[in-house]
């Protein structure tokens, strides 16, 4: 889930210029950053939000821990599908976990290692599926299971960009609605913060729209179209003592979290009537117990610890590593359908 997108980036001055440029805005949103700062509170307590250094401090204790352990967080929800005019229809629960730790360099940079699993399961029983009925095409599908274990990466003072699909494809800017751009056009790593009495609120949104790994050529099942478009949109509550408590090595949190993309390939929706319908999601993340692995449901965790055990063990390296989307996972892991195709 978000873990790899927080490293399934590439921080690129030359992108966020290219895309900043000629909007007019920096100047404006340069002088405007006292006056939020005094608005909000910013700058008050051991954090400045305003600061691309503490934001990088304060965005890794969110996600994962400055500990020797990792720390283990996990999500649940619920997937819908809208085709046309007709009602939203629920089709499965999503589930997931990860397990991160984090540092900063010399530099003043953050450091992520993480692994994550996603996990799709039945309405009903909450058990983790590996096979599941499309109601729409009316024939059972194999799950496509999600994992990452390369989740590594290094975050600067720029604002990250996520780069999919080909070299043709734009960048994706994350919180770009929001992005504070400077002078030049380039974009600091300064994230939304907000601070109300004892919380901390963040929200962090990142839209994409890039060409298809799965092709229609190559899978006409499992894809939907040349391109596809998935969109996450996050919001944090944080305890702001906890937060800005610089002797603790993490801090709790609870979210919200909603998703829209198309279908994915493993529904094997392509060249249907339903091609062009779109899933909606929205589930709740949380870092409650910071010690051990009660965040995880206890389902999902007996699952885990059967199937993939070596997921829950601490990651050994600080390595870079690029994590994988669904649609590049899938297209490298899953043979083509047309046996003629040549990528």
């Amino acid at each position: 889930m978000a873990l790899s997108a927080i490293t399934n980036s590439v921080t690129s001055r030359r992108g966020v210029l290219q895309t900043g440029a000629g909007l007019g805005l920096g100047a404006l949103m340069q002088g405007s950053l006292s006056s939020v700062a005094q608005a909000s509170g910013h700058g008050s307590g051991s954090i400045d939000y305003l600061e691309p250094r503490d934001n990088l401090y304060a965005f890794g204790k969110m996600w994962g821990t400055y500990g020797d352990k990792p720390v283990y967080t996990a999500w649940q929800g619920i997937l819908f599908a809208s085709v046309g005019t007709k009602k939203l229809r629920p089709l499965f629960g999503y589930t997931g976990f990860g397990n991160a730790q984090c540092k900063i360099t010399d530099e003043g940079y953050l450091r992520v290692r993480a692994k994550e699993g996603n996990f799709f399961t039945d309405l009903a029983t909450g058990d983790v599926l590996e096979s599941w009925y499309n109601p729409y095409t009316e024939e059972n599908v194999e799950v496509f299971q999600f994992m990452n274990d390369r989740v590594r990466g290094e975050l600067n003072f720029d604002m990250f960009v996520i780069e999919h699909g080909t070299g043709d494809d734009p960048v994706t800017i994350t919180n770009e609605a929001t992005a504070r751009r400077r002078p030049d056009g380039s974009i600091p790593f300064i994230m939304p913060w907000e601070t109300h009495g004892s919380k901390v609120f963040l929200a962090w949104d990142y839209r994409h729209e890039y060409t298809n790994p799965v092709t229609p050529e190559g899978w006409p099942r499992a894809s939907t179209g040349p391109r596809v478009n998935p969109s996450e949109h996050f919001v944090f509550y944080l305890p702001k003592d906890e937060l800005e408590d610089r002797s603790l090595p993490t801090a709790r949190f609870h979210a919200g979290f909603t998703r829209i993309s198309p279908f994915w390939p493993w529904m094997k929706m392509g060249g249907t009537e339903f091609a062009d319908g779109k899933m909606m999601g929205r589930s709740h993340s949380f870092k409650e117990d910071i010690e051990g692995m009660d965040n995880i449901p206890p389902k999902l965790l007996a699952y885990i610890e059967k199937k993939y055990p070596d997921y829950l063990e601490p990651c050994e390296d600080w390595d870079d590593g690029r994590p994988k989307e669904t649609w590049q996972a899938y297209a490298e892991q899953v043979p083509p359908e047309n046996p003629d195709y040549q990528p």
